[in-house]
């Protein structure tokens, strides 16, 4: 019989969501679900919108990553009106997407998963928060709190706004990076690097501590990121999609993602999930830190790739268990501070030719980057006067609903006879595994309560509600 237990704090993750999990009458769990309850319509409403005002418009999706839909939103309207970014724009819009991932993984690591990896799944939940670490490791939680502040001013100093960045123009960037700003981002950019060194070195001790759950949830899939020739790629490249063994299945350039993405609208959720055609058949995948990871031969910074080869002469390659986007996490925060140093040195970046003319009319286009949580693609059907008639987005939490509903499956099989709030923050924890955006996949302003049933033959058996 249902029942209905409040627990508090509210989640750790960006949204309103919730999970029906199925039980057979051996009390063995079958399927889990993850509902997506809110929707906005984003999509629908840019319809008539000039194409070079969705890089400002696109940032208003979603306040966790912006700085990606900033991004691809101005490469569209490149590619709508045939503007191809010179070197410096390409090095600021680059740059901008370093700081905004240092940021975002940052906060992510340690304020949204380090309550379950330094403190453990079991712990309070009153304990699992951001005060408990800064009691539990100061040095740590100061450290990674001053890392992310230091991607939000990077992506702050070059993309104009914190929280909704309004340089990227279609053609190029609308400012230019002058000594004054070059200092500043060169310091910060160091002390970043610093710090993620720092952080990468703390968070592997962490993972090494609780390495119950690094075997948590083993997940054999396909995997698809972006790359440019065999090396990973954040910006630019082409989608690389790996088999569980780790072959490459397909690789295309994201404007042929019709041909091999297919969406699928679902009656339980908001959010649509998204399959990958290959010959006759279709097949679920991630995306994200650790599907980056599997799919890519090497990373394009020195410290980045050592820490890679180590990371997979322990793991192996491809790696399977979904704890690990954590770990891959840390990799590619320390890849985007070393990228960023480097961009900071390179002299063309105080260039000031920022900005190219359009090379003809308007013309439908689509674009991709690699947002934190993955894959993110713009798709415009632009008419003759610049005006978007129809608009499509492929998030990440879209390409990864298939393997989040299968975690949680696994999730639930270990927690569920658990006591209600250990049950309630593991099956959380394979949720922040993937770092949903929730808000983003269906384009919804709301609050962060969950929702987990379980059902036995239709019937409602335990409901557990924050």
């Amino acid at each position: 019989m249902g029942r209905t237990i409040v627990i508090n704090p509210v989640t750790r993750i960006e949204g309103h969501a919730k999970i029906d999990i199925e039980i057979d009458d051996a009390d063995r769990v079958v399927a889990a679900r993850l509902h997506v309850l809110e929707f906005r319509g984003f999509e629908k409403f840019v319809e008539g919108m000039q194409v070079e005002l969705m890089p400002t418009l696109s940032t208003r999706i979603c306040g966790t990553c912006p700085h990606a839909h900033h991004l691809v939103a101005a490469k569209c309207a490149d590619a709508v009106l045939g503007a191809v970014p010179p070197r410096a724009a390409l090095l600021q819009r680059q740059l901008l997407n370093a700081g905004s991932i240092i940021h975002s993984h940052a906060i992510h690591f340690f304020a949204l998963a380090g309550p379950d990896l330094l403190l453990g799944i079991g712990a309070a939940p009153a304990d699992r928060n951001i005060v408990s670490l800064l009691r539990a490791a100061p040095e740590l939680a100061k450290k990674a709190l001053r890392l992310r502040s230091l991607g939000q001013k990077i992506a702050e100093v070059v993309g104009g706004r914190g929280t909704h960045p309004v340089t990227a123009v279609a053609g190029g960037m609308a400012t230019t990076i002058d000594q004054d700003k070059l200092t500043q981002l060169r310091t910060m950019a160091n002390e970043a690097l610093e710090l993620s060194r720092f952080a990468l070195e703390a968070g592997k001790k962490v993972l090494s501590d609780r390495a119950e759950l690094i075997e948590l949830l083993p997940l054999p899939t396909h995997d698809l990121g972006t790359v440019q020739g065999d090396v990973w790629d954040l910006y630019d490249g082409n989608l690389r999609l790996c088999d569980p063994e780790g072959k490459i299945a397909s690789e295309i350039p994201s404007v042929k993602y019709k041909d091999v993405m297919v969406e699928e609208a679902s009656a339980h959720s908001y959010a649509k999930r998204v399959l990958f055609k290959l010959s006759n058949k279709e097949v679920d995948y991630r995306v994200g830190p650790l599907a980056r990871l599997n799919t890519c031969g090497q990373l394009p910074t020195p410290a980045a790739q050592a820490e890679l080869l180590e990371y997979r002469a322990k793991f192996g390659h491809p790696t399977h268990q979904v704890v690990l986007n954590h770990y891959a996490r840390l990799i590619e925060m320390l890849a985007c501070a070393e990228l960023a140093v480097a961009l900071c040195n390179d002299s063309e970046l105080t260039s000031t030719t920022v900005l190219s003319p359009p090379t003809h009319g308007p013309r439908s286009a689509v674009a991709h980057v690699e947002a934190p949580r993955g894959v993110l693609i713009h798709d415009y059907d632009v008419d003759d006067q610049g005006l978007i008639r129809k608009a499509n987005f492929l998030v990440a939490t879209q390409h990864n609903i298939s393997s989040i509903d299968k975690s949680l499956q696994l999730a639930a099989e270990r927690f569920w006879k658990k006591p209600e709030a250990e049950f309630v923050n593991g099956v959380e924890f394979a949720i922040r595994c993937y770092d949903p955006c929730l808000s983003c996949s269906t384009h919804q302003v709301g609050q962060m309560p969950m929702i987990i049933n379980m059902m036995r033959r239709g019937q409602l058996v335990r409901q557990v509600r924050r």
